[in-house]
């Protein structure tokens, strides 16, 4: 899970607009930050690890010059925990080409011994992203080469097709090419998001690319509508948009993105993330309902369960309360291995208002439950603030499959939910009940666009939207894994 921008201006800097919509995406990654600008002669490039607000300062709206320009925020899934895997990525050949990427790759090992062995390119990262645009360069030139005839957009067109059909998995990508423009791309499955829109001046039309539409209300952009799967969309540097569908998808998004990952004020493939997480709410209720449990107020567990909660409490008339403040200025320092440190870190960034648990019975909402390491610390803190029984709803079904996609899940091993009864997982809480989301409630309660043909529900029930997620593959990443990090600790300490 990353963020990316992209924005084609007709007149002034673009790189305040870039940082500004950066902010409203930093939510997707807050490992590293990057942006790149283009001024029609050179390049102008600052990354490194951090949040936005820290990798950027005053004097970098001098330096990053440029109508158009790239940003990126990071959340490690491919290649490792350091600045040098932050993005944009660059080639100097063919043309000059900066990239970013939201996704992940399924075929990785395949290509980066292609790249090295067969195209004799160096790659400096273990980043997917990066292979990602060397097999892009390497079709440009094959595409030159066979076919001279041809202009440039002609070129990076038919290249993007044959790029499409060797690399496999998820990826949304935004670039900016040398002379040719502002160019963008999706995978064929559409799994990440990514929206178009646009801004008319009296200089001409300007355009935003970005992984979720909450940039382009930000920064007065239009929606204009969401990147097709399998399509290519150029904005060339006089500002004119060509689009072209270059292999034939389906859209069958993530829908652990309506769950978690995606803001609720963004609508991603013209589905409400705010609908859909009031709509698991509804359908939680019913469980609940049907349990006949004394309930003296619901709680969510903050942020991002705070819809499903309030939808709970509305649909079953019980209290809804805030029991859990978040400290919201404890920043990553936090983010440290080992449970001892996890379990600390819990206390940190949580606390109780013990008024609101002494002798009561309480329902505690979250959006979900990986490794239950977070969770049996704070059911612990409600016990310790005075409640007498706990009950947790979680808004998606039990993790039990890693996502391959995009999201570096801990090994499936290290879910709580992994082999484990309800009863069981109730045990190792330390809960009085326990309701998950089912799957078929889940999908339903995203299910607003006819033109979607199904949801990837893969970290649930191991059913996967591509053809070569195989149970061949899922064994060899479960045994050398991916990344350094888990969404268990970005869960615990999104920003």
């Amino acid at each position: 899970m990353c963020g990316i921008i992209g924005i084609s201006k007709r007149k002034d800097s673009c790189f305040t607009e870039i940082y500004d919509g950066l902010l409203m995406l930093q939510h997707r990654g807050q490992d590293a930050a990057g942006i790149v600008t283009f001024d029609d002669e050179f390049f102008y490039e600052k990354k490194n690890s951090g949040l936005i607000k820290d990798v950027f300062k005053y004097a970098d709206i001098q330096e990053l010059k440029g109508k158009v320009g790239l940003g990126h925020v990071r959340y490690p899934t491919a290649g490792s925990l350091n600045a040098k895997e932050a993005q944009p990525f660059f080639v100097n050949a063919p043309f000059g080409i900066y990239l970013v990427h939201n996704g992940n790759l399924t075929n990785t090992n395949d290509l980066r011994e292609k790249i090295q062995k067969t195209y004799c390119r160096h790659l400096r990262t273990k980043s997917d992203s990066e292979i990602l645009l060397n097999v892009f360069a390497d079709q440009i030139y094959k595409v030159q080469k066979e076919n001279p005839e041809l202009d440039d957009i002609k070129t990076i067109f038919k290249a993007t097709k044959q790029t499409m059909h060797r690399v496999q998995g998820a990826y949304s990508i935004i670039s900016i090419i040398d002379k040719v423009g502002l160019f963008a791309f999706r995978d064929k499955a559409g799994i990440r998001p990514l929206v178009l829109g646009k801004r008319s001046t009296v200089f001409g039309n300007e355009w935003i690319f970005s992984s979720e539409d909450v940039s382009l209300k930000a920064l007065g952009f239009e929606k204009v509508r969401d990147v097709k799967p399998g399509e290519a969309i150029l904005i060339t540097p006089k500002g004119e948009m060509i689009s072209k569908l270059c292999v034939n998808g389906k859209l069958r998004p993530c829908i652990f993105e309506y769950v978690y990952l995606a803001r609720p004020d963004s609508m991603l493939d013209e589905v409400s993330v705010y609908k859909t997480q009031l709509r698991l709410g509804i359908a939680l209720s019913k469980q609940i309902k049907a349990a006949n449990l004394k309930i003296d107020s619901i709680m969510p567990v903050p942020d991002s369960a705070r819809p499903v909660a309030l939808e709970i409490a509305q649909t079953l008339g019980i209290k809804y309360r805030e029991g859990l403040v978040k400290n919201r200025y404890i920043g990553r320092t936090f983010i440290m291995p080992g449970q001892n440190e996890r379990k600390k870190c819990v206390r940190r960034k949580l606390n109780t208002i013990d008024l609101e648990f002494k002798n009561r019975n309480i329902l505690l909402v979250d959006d979900s439950i990986v490794r239950g390491n977070t969770m049996k610390q704070i059911v612990k803190m409600c016990r310790k603030a005075g409640a007498k029984n706990i009950f947790v709803a979680s808004a998606a079904p039990p993790l039990k499959h890693i996502c391959v996609y995009g999201v570096d899940m801990p090994s499936k091993k290290e879910f709580v939910a992994n082999g484990l009864s309800i009863k069981e997982i109730k045990k190792v809480l330390g809960v009085d009940e326990l309701f998950y989301q089912k799957i078929e409630d889940l999908v339903d309660s995203a299910n607003f666009n006819k033109d979607i043909d199904k949801f990837c529900t893969g970290c649930f029930n191991g059913k996967y939207v591509t053809e070569e997620v195989t149970p061949a593959y899922l064994e060899e990443v479960e045994t050398k894994g991916r990344g350094t990090q888990n969404i268990t600790e970005i869960q615990l300490l999104n920003i």
